[in-house]
């Protein structure tokens, strides 16, 4: 039976009141993930407030 490992990374925005999100350096970060056997499942935002988001929640997947 197969068998997966998980891995969840939590990416800060950036700017004054958040939301702001570094486009190269997030994909660097999944790039960076992905060399190491981890494959994307999910990714989503938490709310702060007006629409902007706090954090980006990141969830890899790979075979044990």
């Amino acid at each position: 039976m197969e068998q997966w490992e998980y891995r969840t990374i939590k990416y800060k925005t950036g700017g004054f009141l958040g939301g702001k999100v570094d486009t190269e350096e997030f994909e660097d970060e999944l790039n960076a993930h992905g060399s190491e056997g981890w494959e994307l499942v999910s990714c989503f935002d938490t709310s702060m407030s007006q629409g902007a988001s706090r954090d980006i929640v990141i969830v890899f997947k790979r075979r044990k």
